[in-house]
């Protein structure tokens, strides 16, 4: 199926204009109403995370940007680019609250932001279950997958190309579009030097 990232915008502007006003709701493991449409989820993450665009912004409302460019680490093409998490959103499937921000960063203090990814911990934090998978714009989160950094836990994930259009996909977790620049990926664990064992010899 061809992707639909670049409909997104037009879409998510004109489902806008049909929502009224909608209480805020609680950060963590805050639920969409079951009465909204995707195309209107995807209308509340459009006017909410827009003025993100302005980097202050978000930085100011809690998203720390991460010091690592992210790419595939099973090697696939493109990137994630620089996620910026705001952990009081951990567990969030709130349309208006993603968990992390996703940048592009030139290296010159210019960031462009190019999507948005929602995270919630597995419940029983095991691989081969998946019976609290949550879903967001009618797609189902990936996972449960395993922690891939000091502090993480089991957890699902949706990444949604909002910003930046993705053509593997507008939920895929990578964009071959994005691209980070030598020298800026986490570095990998280095295995630590093995000594030969002494020779045997016969008395």
């Amino acid at each position: 199926m061809a992707p639909r990232t670049g409909r997104i915008a037009p879409l998510a502007l004109a489902a806008a204009a049909t929502l009224a006003v909608a209480p805020s709701a609680p950060a963590v493991a805050a639920a969409p109403s079951p009465r909204l449409a995707p195309s209107a989820q995807l209308a509340l993450a459009y006017t909410a995370t827009a003025k993100y665009h302005r980097h202050a912004t978000a930085v100011a409302a809690g998203y720390v940007p991460d010091q690592y460019c992210v790419v595939d680490p099973n090697g696939g093409p493109g990137a994630l680019g620089y996620p910026h998490f705001n952990h009081a959103y951990d567990g969030s499937v709130d349309p208006k609250k993603p968990t992390a921000l996703l940048y592009e960063g030139d290296g010159k203090g210019h960031w462009r932001l190019a999507g948005l990814e929602w995270m919630v911990v597995d419940k029983d934090g095991r691989l081969d279950t998946d019976d609290d998978r949550p879903s967001l714009f009618g797609e189902p989160f990936r996972g449960p997958l395993p922690a891939r950094y000091k502090g993480q836990k089991v957890h699902y994930s949706l990444h949604l190309w909002l910003w930046k259009a993705n053509p593997a996909g507008r939920f895929e977790p990578f964009n071959p579009r994005v691209a980070c620049r030598p020298g800026t990926t986490r570095p990998r664990p280095v295995a630590p030097a093995t000594t030969p064992s002494p020779a045997v010899t016969s008395p």
